[in-house]
């Protein structure tokens, strides 16, 4: 239920790496540094397009052939932007960021430590933060991916700040995490200024209506997560 194979196609060879040796989805999470780091190397390679006026960190990152980095998109880097994913004007990629082919990192939108599977789109106005994008995603302009709980605050002694725990069919699951966004499986979509809080972990083929302020747990594939509201309509009056 809670394998990465449940979530995601991974017949792309990159993508079946990335998640081997993960027992649960969020596992990949803590490693993807490493995985950065065994792609990229000590080096920046750039096959793809600069354009003019953007801006590129002077850590290890890989730029593929047909990739694009927009005037005034900043890649701090380590990264590895792969063939044909575009980083938008004014997108910021920090660090440990993953983009497998044809995916998008849009405007104003910010992304750290995330995977961004085959055409997963962050296009407008998004945060993706400690988080798996699926093939094919989709994030509606304003969608949060919020990474790190309110009350997070940190332990005295150890300096550590507590995990973040998922509640599933009567079983705690301690992701070991304590920044943890959210995991879109494969052609999943959000709607506009949608919020998923810490822990969000949601099935294919699923929708998230605009506005919605989704709390952290598991949705199984296909789900609709609908906000209810009604309207009323009122006699405008004058004076």
């Amino acid at each position: 239920m809670l394998e990465p194979s449940e979530f995601f196609d991974l017949s792309d060879p990159i993508a079946a790496e990335l998640f081997a040796d993960c027992k649960y989805v969020w596992d990949v999470i803590s490693k993807i540094g490493d995985h950065v780091a065994r792609l990229v190397g000590d080096q920046q390679t750039i096959l793809g397009e600069v354009m003019p006026g953007a801006h590129i960190g002077t850590a290890p990152l890989y730029i593929g052939e047909g990739a694009r980095i927009e005037p005034g998109a900043y890649v701090e880097g380590p990264a590895w932007i792969g063939p044909g994913a575009v980083v938008r004007h004014g997108a910021f990629a920090r660090e440990n960021i993953i983009m497998l082919p044809k995916s998008i990192l849009g405007h104003a939108s910010e992304a750290k430590n995330s995977i961004f599977l085959e055409n997963a789109h962050a296009p407008h106005f998004a945060y993706v933060g400690d988080s798996i994008l699926g093939q094919n995603t989709n994030l509606g302009a304003g969608t949060k991916l919020s990474n790190l709980t309110l009350i997070s605050e940190k332990d005295q002694e150890s300096g550590k700040r507590p995990t973040i725990k998922l509640h599933i069919d009567g079983r705690e699951y301690d992701t070991g995490l304590a920044k943890f966004g959210a995991v879109l499986g494969d052609n999943t979509q959000t709607g506009c200024n949608s919020v998923l809080n810490p822990g969000c972990v949601i099935g294919k083929r699923s929708l998230v209506y605009a506005n919605m302020s989704l709390r952290k747990g598991y949705y199984p594939a296909e789900s609709v997560m609908k906000l209810r509201q009604t309207t009323k309509i009122l006699k405008r009056r004058f004076i």
